[in-house]
Protein backbone atom coordinates (compact mmCIF):
# COMPACT_ATOMS: atom_id res chain seq x y z
CA UNK A 1 0.00 0.00 0.00
CA UNK A 2 2.32 2.34 -0.97
CA UNK A 3 0.17 5.84 -0.21
CA UNK A 4 -0.65 4.12 3.39
CA UNK A 5 2.28 4.57 4.85
CA UNK A 6 2.07 5.32 9.03
CA UNK A 7 4.02 8.65 9.92
CA UNK A 8 5.03 10.29 13.37
CA UNK A 9 2.57 9.60 15.71
CA UNK A 10 0.98 6.46 16.69
CA UNK A 11 -2.68 5.92 17.48
CA UNK A 12 -2.17 6.47 21.38
CA UNK A 13 -0.80 9.95 20.60
CA UNK A 14 -3.92 11.34 18.91
CA UNK A 15 -6.03 13.63 21.23
CA UNK A 16 -9.36 12.55 22.55
CA UNK A 17 -10.91 16.06 20.64
CA UNK A 18 -9.35 14.55 17.05
CA UNK A 19 -10.10 10.73 17.80
CA UNK A 20 -13.99 12.04 18.72
CA UNK A 21 -14.28 13.35 15.45
CA UNK A 22 -13.00 10.81 13.60
CA UNK A 23 -15.51 8.15 15.33
CA UNK A 24 -17.96 10.88 14.32
CA UNK A 25 -17.43 11.33 10.71
CA UNK A 26 -14.63 13.61 10.20
CA UNK A 27 -12.16 13.11 7.47
CA UNK A 28 -8.55 11.39 8.85
CA UNK A 29 -5.23 13.11 7.56
CA UNK A 30 -3.00 10.23 8.14
CA UNK A 31 -3.08 6.38 8.14
CA UNK A 32 -2.90 6.47 11.60
CA UNK A 33 -5.69 8.10 12.01
CA UNK A 34 -7.61 5.95 9.73
CA UNK A 35 -6.49 3.26 11.90
CA UNK A 36 -7.24 4.47 15.01
CA UNK A 37 -11.06 5.03 13.87
CA UNK A 38 -13.23 3.12 16.27
CA UNK A 39 -15.87 1.12 13.24
CA UNK A 40 -18.61 0.30 15.89
CA UNK A 41 -18.71 4.02 16.67
CA UNK A 42 -18.61 5.54 13.47
CA UNK A 43 -21.13 2.87 12.01
CA UNK A 44 -23.44 3.65 15.36
CA UNK A 45 -23.41 6.98 13.98
CA UNK A 46 -23.79 7.01 10.22
CA UNK A 47 -25.75 4.39 10.60
CA UNK A 48 -27.91 4.16 14.02
CA UNK A 49 -30.75 1.65 12.75
CA UNK A 50 -27.27 -1.10 12.58
CA UNK A 51 -28.57 -2.73 15.66
CA UNK A 52 -26.68 -3.54 18.43
CA UNK A 53 -26.19 -7.06 17.05
CA UNK A 54 -24.17 -5.65 14.55
CA UNK A 55 -21.96 -3.66 16.15
CA UNK A 56 -21.54 -6.46 18.62
CA UNK A 57 -19.85 -8.05 15.84
CA UNK A 58 -17.93 -5.15 15.12
CA UNK A 59 -16.76 -4.99 18.26
CA UNK A 60 -15.82 -8.46 18.43
CA UNK A 61 -13.05 -8.20 15.69
CA UNK A 62 -11.68 -4.61 16.33
CA UNK A 63 -8.38 -5.84 17.11
CA UNK A 64 -8.29 -7.76 13.64
CA UNK A 65 -6.40 -6.56 11.01
CA UNK A 66 -7.79 -3.75 9.26
CA UNK A 67 -8.47 -5.42 5.75
CA UNK A 68 -10.47 -7.80 7.76
CA UNK A 69 -12.68 -5.17 9.43
CA UNK A 70 -13.23 -2.96 6.45
CA UNK A 71 -14.57 -5.95 4.49
CA UNK A 72 -16.76 -7.20 7.97
CA UNK A 73 -18.31 -3.85 8.50
CA UNK A 74 -18.85 -3.91 4.44
CA UNK A 75 -20.86 -7.45 5.11
CA UNK A 76 -22.60 -6.23 8.17
CA UNK A 77 -24.01 -3.24 6.12
CA UNK A 78 -24.89 -4.70 3.16
CA UNK A 79 -26.79 -7.57 5.26
CA UNK A 80 -28.64 -5.15 7.18
CA UNK A 81 -29.77 -2.48 4.75
CA UNK A 82 -28.88 -4.49 1.48
CA UNK A 83 -27.47 -2.58 -1.66
CA UNK A 84 -29.34 0.72 -0.73
CA UNK A 85 -26.86 1.45 1.92
CA UNK A 86 -24.54 2.37 -0.39
CA UNK A 87 -25.93 5.43 -1.57
CA UNK A 88 -26.02 6.23 2.40
CA UNK A 89 -21.94 5.78 2.84
CA UNK A 90 -20.81 6.57 -0.95
CA UNK A 91 -20.45 10.22 -0.04
CA UNK A 92 -19.97 10.70 3.44
CA UNK A 93 -17.53 12.80 4.56
CA UNK A 94 -15.53 9.66 6.36
CA UNK A 95 -13.01 8.13 4.22
CA UNK A 96 -13.35 4.98 6.62
CA UNK A 97 -17.10 4.67 5.42
CA UNK A 98 -16.45 4.88 1.82
CA UNK A 99 -13.92 2.79 2.41
CA UNK A 100 -16.80 0.70 3.63
CA UNK A 101 -18.55 1.16 0.09
CA UNK A 102 -15.91 0.35 -1.80
CA UNK A 103 -15.70 -3.39 0.00
CA UNK A 104 -19.81 -3.05 -0.94
CA UNK A 105 -18.83 -3.11 -4.54
CA UNK A 106 -16.19 -5.77 -3.61
CA UNK A 107 -18.00 -8.31 -1.95
CA UNK A 108 -21.84 -7.68 -4.41
CA UNK A 109 -21.96 -11.19 -6.22
CA UNK A 110 -24.02 -9.40 -8.65
CA UNK A 111 -21.90 -7.55 -10.70
CA UNK A 112 -20.01 -9.07 -13.28
CA UNK A 113 -16.11 -7.72 -13.72
CA UNK A 114 -16.59 -4.71 -16.39
CA UNK A 115 -19.73 -3.57 -13.95
CA UNK A 116 -17.65 -3.57 -10.45
CA UNK A 117 -15.22 -1.63 -12.31
CA UNK A 118 -17.72 0.77 -13.75
CA UNK A 119 -19.13 1.07 -9.72
CA UNK A 120 -15.29 1.68 -8.27
CA UNK A 121 -14.09 4.03 -10.48
CA UNK A 122 -15.45 7.10 -8.72
CA UNK A 123 -13.53 5.92 -5.23
CA UNK A 124 -10.41 5.13 -7.40
CA UNK A 125 -10.36 8.92 -8.17
CA UNK A 126 -11.29 9.96 -4.69
CA UNK A 127 -9.46 12.90 -3.05
CA UNK A 128 -8.75 11.09 -0.39
CA UNK A 129 -5.70 8.68 -0.45
CA UNK A 130 -6.93 6.05 2.25
CA UNK A 131 -10.10 6.01 0.19
CA UNK A 132 -8.21 5.38 -3.05
CA UNK A 133 -6.33 2.43 -1.41
CA UNK A 134 -9.54 0.71 -0.18
CA UNK A 135 -11.01 0.60 -3.65
CA UNK A 136 -7.57 -1.16 -5.49
CA UNK A 137 -8.03 -3.43 -2.27
CA UNK A 138 -11.53 -3.95 -2.57
CA UNK A 139 -12.26 -5.48 -6.10
CA UNK A 140 -8.42 -7.09 -6.53
CA UNK A 141 -9.58 -10.76 -5.87
CA UNK A 142 -12.09 -9.80 -8.80
CA UNK A 143 -9.22 -8.59 -10.87
CA UNK A 144 -6.93 -11.57 -10.12
CA UNK A 145 -9.45 -14.05 -10.96
CA UNK A 146 -10.46 -12.87 -14.56
CA UNK A 147 -7.17 -11.74 -15.11
CA UNK A 148 -6.80 -10.98 -18.76
CA UNK A 149 -10.66 -9.80 -19.07
CA UNK A 150 -9.22 -7.48 -16.10
CA UNK A 151 -5.93 -6.32 -17.84
CA UNK A 152 -8.18 -5.51 -20.90
CA UNK A 153 -10.73 -3.63 -19.03
CA UNK A 154 -8.09 -1.37 -17.26
CA UNK A 155 -5.84 -1.03 -20.36
CA UNK A 156 -8.13 1.71 -21.47
CA UNK A 157 -8.25 3.43 -17.96
CA UNK A 158 -4.14 4.20 -18.76
CA UNK A 159 -5.14 7.11 -21.19
CA UNK A 160 -7.68 8.57 -18.41
CA UNK A 161 -6.92 12.49 -17.32
CA UNK A 162 -7.00 11.63 -13.85
CA UNK A 163 -3.70 10.36 -12.35
CA UNK A 164 -5.49 8.20 -9.99
CA UNK A 165 -7.42 6.55 -12.39
CA UNK A 166 -4.17 5.57 -14.69
CA UNK A 167 -2.46 4.72 -11.26
CA UNK A 168 -5.37 2.34 -10.43
CA UNK A 169 -4.91 0.60 -13.37
CA UNK A 170 -1.27 -0.28 -12.41
CA UNK A 171 -1.86 -0.50 -8.60
CA UNK A 172 -4.72 -2.85 -8.67
CA UNK A 173 -2.92 -5.95 -10.23
CA UNK A 174 0.60 -4.92 -8.68
CA UNK A 175 2.19 -9.04 -8.66
CA UNK A 176 2.99 -8.96 -4.84
CA UNK A 177 1.36 -5.59 -3.60
CA UNK A 178 1.68 -5.04 -0.05
CA UNK A 179 -1.73 -5.82 2.06
CA UNK A 180 -2.80 -7.52 -0.35
CA UNK A 181 -2.78 -11.37 -2.02
CA UNK A 182 0.05 -11.84 -4.69
CA UNK A 183 -1.39 -12.97 -7.94
CA UNK A 184 0.51 -16.19 -8.69
CA UNK A 185 0.45 -15.53 -12.64
CA UNK A 186 1.96 -12.14 -13.15
CA UNK A 187 4.45 -13.37 -10.90
CA UNK A 188 5.45 -15.97 -13.32
CA UNK A 189 4.18 -13.96 -16.55
CA UNK A 190 4.66 -10.75 -16.02
CA UNK A 191 4.29 -10.10 -19.56
CA UNK A 192 0.45 -10.42 -19.45
CA UNK A 193 0.32 -6.87 -17.87
CA UNK A 194 1.69 -5.17 -20.57
CA UNK A 195 -1.29 -3.80 -22.27
CA UNK A 196 -1.70 -2.06 -18.73
CA UNK A 197 2.37 -1.21 -17.95
CA UNK A 198 3.34 -0.09 -21.72
CA UNK A 199 1.25 2.71 -22.10
CA UNK A 200 2.76 4.14 -18.65
CA UNK A 201 6.01 4.09 -19.09
CA UNK A 202 6.29 8.00 -19.56
CA UNK A 203 3.82 8.95 -17.39
CA UNK A 204 3.97 12.33 -16.45
CA UNK A 205 3.01 11.95 -13.07
CA UNK A 206 5.06 10.79 -9.80
CA UNK A 207 2.08 8.96 -8.51
CA UNK A 208 1.96 6.76 -11.69
CA UNK A 209 5.47 6.57 -11.98
CA UNK A 210 5.86 5.22 -8.66
CA UNK A 211 3.24 2.44 -9.24
CA UNK A 212 4.59 1.46 -12.25
CA UNK A 213 8.07 1.13 -10.75
CA UNK A 214 6.38 -0.51 -7.78
CA UNK A 215 5.25 -2.93 -9.85
CA UNK A 216 8.16 -3.76 -12.17
CA UNK A 217 10.51 -4.02 -8.29
CA UNK A 218 7.34 -6.83 -7.46
CA UNK A 219 8.09 -8.55 -10.97
CA UNK A 220 11.86 -8.36 -10.57
CA UNK A 221 11.43 -10.34 -7.19
CA UNK A 222 10.44 -13.82 -9.67
CA UNK A 223 11.89 -12.33 -13.04
CA UNK A 224 14.69 -9.93 -12.34
CA UNK A 225 15.83 -10.87 -16.17
CA UNK A 226 12.57 -9.41 -17.77
CA UNK A 227 12.98 -6.46 -15.72
CA UNK A 228 16.18 -5.90 -16.83
CA UNK A 229 15.42 -6.73 -20.32
CA UNK A 230 11.82 -4.53 -20.06
CA UNK A 231 13.36 -1.25 -18.45
CA UNK A 232 16.50 -1.50 -21.23
CA UNK A 233 14.18 -1.88 -24.31
CA UNK A 234 12.12 1.10 -22.90
CA UNK A 235 15.18 3.27 -22.09
CA UNK A 236 16.18 2.80 -25.53
CA UNK A 237 12.64 3.40 -27.36
CA UNK A 238 11.59 6.30 -24.42
CA UNK A 239 14.82 8.60 -23.84
CA UNK A 240 12.42 10.95 -21.07
CA UNK A 241 13.65 11.44 -17.19
CA UNK A 242 9.73 9.72 -16.40
CA UNK A 243 10.62 6.72 -18.21
CA UNK A 244 14.54 7.07 -16.58
CA UNK A 245 13.09 7.33 -13.01
CA UNK A 246 10.20 4.23 -13.40
CA UNK A 247 13.27 2.42 -14.60
CA UNK A 248 16.00 3.38 -11.92
CA UNK A 249 13.48 2.47 -9.21
CA UNK A 250 12.05 -0.60 -10.93
CA UNK A 251 15.60 -2.01 -11.29
CA UNK A 252 16.50 -1.39 -7.15
CA UNK A 253 16.25 -4.71 -5.96
CA UNK A 254 18.17 -6.56 -8.13
CA UNK A 255 21.54 -7.20 -7.14
CA UNK A 256 24.56 -7.04 -9.69
CA UNK A 257 26.47 -10.19 -10.55
CA UNK A 258 29.67 -10.36 -8.70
Amino acid sequence: MTALKAKGRGVKDIAAERLAQLNAGAEAATLTECLAVDFAVLMATILPDIGNDALAEIRNNASTGILRRMSLAASVITDRFGPAALEQIARHPSDTARGWACFMIGRDGAMDLSARLTAIRPYADDPHFGVREWSWMAVRPHLSAELEAAIDLLAAWTADPSERIRRFASEAIRPRGVWCAHIGVLKQQPDIALPVLEPLRADPSVYVQDSVANWLNDASKDRPAWVQSLCARWSAESATPETARICKRALRSIRPKP
